[in-house]
């Protein structure tokens, strides 16, 4: 569990790495003085979005744990701004039009196969994103998707599926795995501006809980 000053660090350290990479001259340097906890492996994405649209404009990350959060924010910040096949690179000029948002994962576990409805309700609009799996492709959506999209848990499967190039329904069938995870996502209220943790999950209807 992150705590906001930690949550905010890891928003600064995104927007320099790819403000650096993009040849941006510093406005600070990039934090050294990290957290112990961040030498520890965590799936980790970070997104680009237009200001004050919210349009997106660059999403990578590592949804495994593969590297540190040391290393994992700087190089999906890099990554999303320069080499997300959706969008053309980030230019210098646009960054600081921009708002950077970190989601730092859990460790995906496999949705028990099931009835359909059964998978339905073993997802929960956001809390969950997903991953689905079949014959050589897959696909990712973040937990904060489907609440931005107004989608219900079917629409997220059906979401993730289409993001992997599959059919929207594949995912009731044997040869599609499904994961879920829970993510922690900080983001930026205006570029370069103070930071906030998205609000939780409403225990009421799974949709998150509006910012007071």
């Amino acid at each position: 569990m992150l705590s906001d000053a930690e949550g905010a660090l890891a928003v600064r350290l995104a927007r320099l790495s790819a403000a650096q990479a993009l040849g941006i001259p510093p406005t600070g340097p990039l934090p050294l003085d990290l957290p112990a906890a961040w030498s520890e492996r965590r799936g980790a994405f970070v997104t680009w979005k237009r200001y004050p649209g919210g349009e997106l404009r660059g999403c990578v990350g590592f949804p495994i744990a593969v590297l540190a959060l040391t290393r994992a924010i700087p190089e999906a910040a890099i990554a999303a701004a320069t080499e997300d096949p959706r969008f053309p690179p980030i230019r210098a000029e646009e960054l600081p039009h921009l708002t950077v948002e970190v989601s730092v994962l859990t460790v995906p576990e496999t949705v028990p196969r099931g009835t359909p409805e059964a998978m339905i309700a073993a997802v929960r609009v956001g809390r969950d994103g997903l991953i689905v799996e079949g014959r050589g492709a897959s696909g990712l959506l973040l937990p904060q998707v489907a609440p931005e999209q107004g989608w219900d848990a079917e629409e997220l499967l059906e979401g993730t599926c289409e993001k992997a190039g599959l059919p929207p329904t594949a995912w009731r069938e044997p040869w599609v795995r499904v994961r879920r995870f829970e993510a922690e996502v900080f983001g930026e209220t205006a570029p370069g501006g103070p930071v906030e943790r998205e609000p939780p999950v409403s225990p009421d209807d799974g949709r998150p809980a509006r910012r007071s």
